[in-house]
């Protein structure tokens, strides 16, 4: 009798996988799909640009309107094909928006919170919601995006707002690890020193943004190449690694005056930990003055916006109807658009906006 030595079919199976992949990634420079979903330009003013997305399925739902933070591509909700919450909602029959903000210049840097608060979202949601026939907007919001909707449904209760979903968006700065060494510092300064170094610069420059977003997983980040090795028979993981590495290719930066406002009241004085912020002299926006439903999504690896964090708000929100609070596995953007979102945060946000 002969024995044959033959691997398991799945050790072959992962072999040929690995080395298909790795083909990919040096004749075709990587694996992932990477083309955008289409959309049509709807509106166009001062750093706003917003966008319809070609819809795939009859619409059946109000419009919904995708908010990112600041410094951030639009790319975070339609990060890769296969893994695109742009996608979903419009495979789902939503009529699905976003604004983008464009690119961060020098000239830009006297813009402060205010400049997003009164004028480029209010005018964003307006412009949604004409489009849509005059229907009331959901806003969908990631990160500081999340609290930048939350500041403007705060101070404008007449915009045309019906939800918004905050998606790891902290509140309580002074529960972000990342912050903590900062603070010593900014307490013994006065917060000077970032504050000089920002307005010299114009802002938060590229590199700046693009390495502090790195760093929060630096664990992650020195042990890549080893992570890619490991797991190049996944097709799927390596597609996701590439669009992540993408969408932080594409950050840009922050005007000066908006990032020495977040720095200043934000993270020194965590003025929304209690629910306030003091924009300026004489002006005070209260949490509790938002008036309509809202989720409330943390991600559970996040290190960013921890869910001690993100889940403050819900306290915090005493004028709102209705707020419903999700955990969901992930990280910053993890939370937002990982491999698990679809069964986790993107779930609880199609329940949500069919209740509201």
């Amino acid at each position: 009798m002969t024995l044959a030595l033959v691997a398991p079919q799945t050790d072959t199976n992962r072999f040929s996988d690995a080395v298909a992949n790795a083909g990919s990634k040096l004749l075709y420079h990587g694996v992932a799909d990477l083309r955008r979903s289409p959309r049509t330009l709807i509106d166009l003013g001062p750093q706003r640009a917003v966008y319809r997305y070609q819809p795939t399925a009859e619409v059946r739902s109000g419009p919904v309107l995708l908010v990112p933070p600041l410094a951030v591509a639009d790319t975070c909700f339609d990060l890769r094909r296969g893994c695109s919450l742009v996608s979903h909602l419009v495979d789902g029959g939503r009529a699905t928006y976003v604004v983008d903000y464009g690119r961060i210049s020098f000239d830009d840097r006297r813009l402060g919170m205010e400049h997003w608060i009164d004028d480029v979202l209010p005018a964003a949601i307006r412009a949604v919601s004409a489009d849509a026939g005059g229907q009331p907007v959901h806003l969908v919001s990631w990160s500081l995006g999340g609290v930048f909707c939350l500041l403007t449904a705060a101070e404008h209760a007449d915009l045309p707002i019906a939800s918004i979903t905050p998606i790891a968006s902290p509140v309580d700065f002074h529960a972000v690890p990342m912050a903590a060494p900062l603070l010593p510092v900014a307490k013994l300064t006065g917060g000077a020193i970032l504050t000089q170094l920002t307005r010299l610069l114009g802002g938060a420059p590229k590199p700046m943004v693009q390495r502090a977003f790195q760093l929060s997983s630096v664990t992650r980040y020195l042990t890549k190449p080893l992570t890619v090795a490991t797991n190049l028979h996944d097709r799927d993981f390596l597609a996701q690694m590439e669009a992540v590495d993408e969408f932080t290719r594409n950050m840009t930066a922050y005007p000066a005056r908006t990032f020495g406002q977040i720095y200043q009241r934000l993270f020194r004085h965590n003025d929304l930990a209690d629910g306030t912020l003091v924009l300026s002299a004489g002006r005070i926006i209260r949490l509790a003055d938002v008036t309509v439903p809202v989720l409330v999504v943390a991600g559970k690896g996040d290190t960013i916006a921890p869910l001690a964090s993100v889940n403050r708000v819900v306290d915090l929100l005493t004028g709102s109807p209705r707020v419903r609070s999700r955990v969901a596995p992930g990280g910053h953007l993890g939370v937002l658009t990982g491999r698990a979102a679809q069964t986790s945060t993107w779930a609880y946000l199609d329940e949500f906006l069919d209740e509201v």
